[in-house]
């Protein structure tokens, strides 16, 4: 709390200084607010798109001398080296780069915010545990959905209050799951021109539409606060405010979930396509589950909508603003040395699951593209069925037939030796798979 009076102190003083690596959608979000934040600074912005970049700066409101007095790159590696960066702010969505950037930030001493969802479910606790032994903070990105869910979560727990269910809204079909980047704005809900005009790439938003976002920010939150996920795939079960407490409860009092303490997501749409009263599709929500009957007593007297028996109750925030809610990550990490949610355990993965029957020969496509979509597991049965991590399903030639519906594993593709980013993750594996038979 009354982290900006520190930042006001600090602004007198040297400012926290970033380094930004991707300057697109959620990137520029980031350095909309920068100017209007007293002690933060943005030293270098790198970008394999240097010219891109600028552009982002002008495109956002950047004063023209804030952008002639920023540097621009290329070159992560030696931006992230750079003795006037305090905090490293990943926004690149690739997993591969990201994993590689978080280890140079490590080894740099540098604390590193990353935006990077993939890249943390990929390999997060592995990550998490380099960072904590090089001495830095490794973060969530607060704005995103999984930080403020382990916010939400936390402070249920610091409360007092079990927690039912974790997770977010999103609009999301059962057909979904076969999305492309060529109908994904007909699934959206965008015109194509609209998409373009705001910067949106089809392949990334196409992982939101197929589901594969969704499981990959279910499993960092889970990481992250030691919930469970489905044994077989997030339910999205449509649900407004009004019904969480009453859908997200255990199956034997009514509800979808098959357990209690379990990360899950709910759409915005009926199966008949109707569009869902009073949904959830920009915000997060946390079910609490009272610990005693005062306390399930106290949900009604304050005007919340518990369920049927009055024992589960919701709160949720409706709306998250990503990247222009990213400064209390790098604020927390650059003036407190604290974290705004880091994985903590492997409890669950997303992984690699056909759209379509592939054919051996085949070249993978990876995150939001034409084959695969990203399928939330629990990592005990990632590893025990030796499943391919969605992060790796990029590039690589399927060795057999893969049926529609059916999770792609390490042995259904082939790998180019040396690939530094799969030896990290079966390194992790190997830590990892004694604990889950544990």
């Amino acid at each position: 709390m009354f982290l900006y009076r520190k930042l006001l102190a600090r602004s007198s003083e040297t400012p926290v200084r970033v380094c930004l690596i991707g300057a697109g959608k959620f990137g520029s979000m980031f350095l909309s607010q920068v100017p209007s934040t007293p002690g933060l600074e943005v030293a270098v912005i790198a970008d394999l798109r240097v010219d891109a970049a600028r552009s982002a700066c002008r495109s956002v409101g950047w004063p023209a001398d804030l952008v002639a007095d920023t540097d621009f790159t290329d070159d992560a590696l030696t931006a992230i080296a750079r003795d006037d960066v305090d905090v490293v702010v990943e926004a690149t969505g690739h997993p591969r780069a990201g994993i590689a950037h978080a280890r140079a930030a490590f080894a740099a001493g540098k604390h590193i915010v990353m935006v990077n969802v993939e890249a943390d479910v990929l390999a997060g606790v592995a990550l998490a545990r380099e960072a904590a032994s090089a001495g830095v903070v490794y973060s969530m990105a607060y704005g995103d959905q999984p930080a403020l869910v382990a916010e939400m979560v936390d402070w249920a727990r610091c409360c007092g209050f079990g927690v039912a269910a974790a997770g977010k809204g999103t609009k999301h079909m059962a057909h979904f799951h076969q999305s492309t980047p060529d109908n994904v704005w007909d699934q959206f809900g965008i015109t194509p021109e609209a998409a373009r005009l705001a910067g949106m790439n089809p392949k990334m938003f196409n992982s939101f539409v197929d589901g594969t976002k969704s499981g990959i920010e279910m499993a960092a939150i889970a990481n992250a606060c030691d919930l469970a996920v489905p044994s077989d795939g997030l339910l999205f079960p449509p649900a407004g405010v009004h019904d969480l407490a009453h859908i997200l409860r255990p199956r034997a009092l009514g509800g979808v979930l098959e357990r209690t303490g379990i990360t899950e997501v709910v759409t915005s749409m009926e199966p008949d396509g109707r569009e869902t009263a009073d949904h959830l599709r920009w915000g997060v929500y946390v079910v609490l589950e009272a610990p005693n009957d005062y306390a399930a007593a106290c949900f009604k007297q304050y005007g919340m909508a518990p369920d049927s028996t009055g024992r589960f109750a919701a709160m949720y925030r409706p709306f998250h603003l990503i990247g222009l809610e990213l400064n209390m990550s790098v604020l927390a990490a650059a003036l407190e040395g604290k974290s705004t949610g880091t994985s903590r355990a492997f409890v669950g993965d997303a992984v690699a699951c056909a759209k379509r029957d592939l054919a051996a020969g085949e070249v993978l496509d990876g995150e939001g593209g034409y084959c695969v979509w990203g399928k939330l597991i629990p990592a005990e049965r990632s590893l025990r069925e030796g499943a391919l991590p969605i992060g790796l399903a990029q590039e690589v030639t399927l060795t057999r037939p893969i049926p529609a519906g059916q999770v792609v594993s390490w042995n259904d593709v082939v790998f180019k030796e040396g690939d530094d980013t799969v030896a990290y993750r079966r390194a992790m594996e190997e830590v990892e798979k004694p604990r889950q038979a544990a």
